[in-house]
């Protein structure tokens, strides 16, 4: 379960230490003094250390403050006797996760080792999420168009200013966000987003400010919006363009003043957030309809920067593939696949309307489904062909009533479409010709999920 390293200078205390622990499926260590457990703890760098307090060479306390100095995330377990209490505080005070008191009794050793073993991993699994997420956002390629980009961020990042992020939809508008995010001085604050276009026209003040207890029907408790949950961090406004004219009044009051109150509150709720908004529409032209506020538009727009699509960055797509089949791979447990040079060559010929989310699906669905460890090219056209794959081929070929048959296409069709544009209601629908009102009545008829 856990490497635990066992610093006592006597010998049947940690013999006893052992025994328990071993018993319990933990690897065990042990040394006879405090140079070298220092020592062993170099070399092996363990999960869990248990150290005596007074031992000859080294006492225990220094033996605390060496492995902390090697900044290596481990916790230290003290062990006292009946005079070293007041010590062993002291260690706790110093960083040490808790202390046993001699003669060690068996459960309690089993559950302090536990417990800061379940510490120990509660860590590494945070450590591994970050570290997902941050390969998860990370900007992939060496055109001019994203190395002209990358100077944008690393110049716009370190400021306080608003930031408007412009281009089309999947051109990876996110990204550029937890760039500027991750790069500038509100790193260690949240970063919170919100899609504009995914909520309700009636639920999305309550999702921006949050409301109280009993504020409308439906609200059983207390909610932070999402201005709150960003404080000290930054707030992402994706697709604000289809935010409706009321709620743009309001978010623009919040920038304006740094305050809001929720939904059925009084209370003033002061906040410092820095905005980062993003839309693949034309806000300018919005304005000149009617359907935009201008003035809401120019406190965004104080730093405007352009995801650019695909299209204008085609040579980025043979690393993309590599790094989202890297990812995919990883997320899926699978070992290890690589593209070959045809395969790549194909996908770089193909038409990506949907942008890199339409590429990440493709190069998702053939890292699930391909057989092996080197995916050619003819395998990812048959991935792109619907009519050369026989799995997707038997909606063709099985015998049902004709209506029954035309719901399944128009399902398979929708549910690609809202996949492709991340369920983005309203740009799904003006692709597909539809009414907002009448995309969501065929979600609602066909059983359409959202998934993955």
């Amino acid at each position: 379960m856990a490497r635990i390293l066992i610093v006592d200078d006597e010998e049947n205390i940690r013999k006893t230490l052992q025994e328990i622990l071993e018993d319990a499926g933990h690897e065990v260590l042990c040394a006879v003094d405090g140079e070298q457990g220092v020592k062993l703890f170099a070399e092996e760098y363990p999960d869990v250390v248990l150290a005596d307090i007074k031992m000859p060479r080294k006492d225990g306390l220094t033996v605390l403050n060496e492995i902390k100095a090697y900044n290596v995330d481990c916790e230290v377990i003290m062990i006292s006797g009946h005079g070293t209490i007041e010590l062993a505080v002291q260690a706790i005070k110093q960083g040490a996760f808790h202390f046993l008191q001699k003669p060690p009794a068996l459960i309690e050793v089993r559950q302090i080792v536990s417990h800061a073993v379940t510490a120990k991993q509660q860590r590494d699994e945070l450590k591994s999420f970050k570290n997902r997420d941050a390969e998860k956002y990370t900007i992939v390629g060496a055109s001019r168009e994203i190395q002209y980009l990358k100077t944008q961020i690393a110049k716009i990042a370190p400021t306080a200013g608003r930031v408007l992020i412009q281009g089309e939809s999947g051109s990876g508008k996110e990204l550029v966000a937890y760039a500027i995010h991750k790069q500038s001085d509100r790193v260690s604050g949240p970063f919170v987003k919100v899609n504009c276009a995914a909520i309700p026209e009636n639920l999305i003040e309550s999702e921006l400010f949050g409301h109280e207890k009993g504020a409308f029907t439906g609200a059983v408790a207390q909610k932070k919006g999402k201005f709150e949950l960003a404080d000290k961090g930054t707030l992402l406004l994706d697709e604000i363009g289809d935010m409706d004219l009321n709620t743009q009044t309001k978010v623009l009051r919040a920038i304006q003043e740094g305050e809001f109150e929720r939904v059925g509150g009084t209370k003033i709720i002061k906040i410092d957030v820095r905005i980062i908004a993003a839309t693949h529409r034309n806000l300018e032209q919005m304005i000149a309809d009617g359907s935009f506020r201008e003035d809401l538009y120019y406190r965004l727009c104080v730093l405007p920067i352009k995801a650019p699509s695909l299209a204008a960055r085609t040579e980025d797509i043979p690393v993309l593939a590599a790094h989202f089949l890297d990812y995919y791979c990883k997320e899926n447990g699978q070992p290890p696949k690589t593209f070959t040079q045809d395969a790549l060559t194909f996908l770089m010929h193909q038409n990506y309307p949907g942008n890199i989310r339409q590429l990440k699906n493709i190069v998702e669905r053939t890292a699930i489904l391909a057989p092996g460890d080197e995916i050619r090219g003819d395998f990812v056209r048959s991935i792109l062909d619907p009519t050369n794959s026989a799995s997707d081929n038997d909606i063709f070929v099985k015998a049902r009533p004709l209506q029954v048959a035309k719901d399944e296409l128009e399902k398979l069709f929708i549910q690609t479409q809202l996949k492709l544009h991340d369920w983005n209601i309203p740009a799904t629908a003006e692709i597909l010709g539809l009414q907002r009102t009448n995309l969501h009545r065929k979600i609602r008829q066909l059983g359409i999920e959202k998934t993955g």
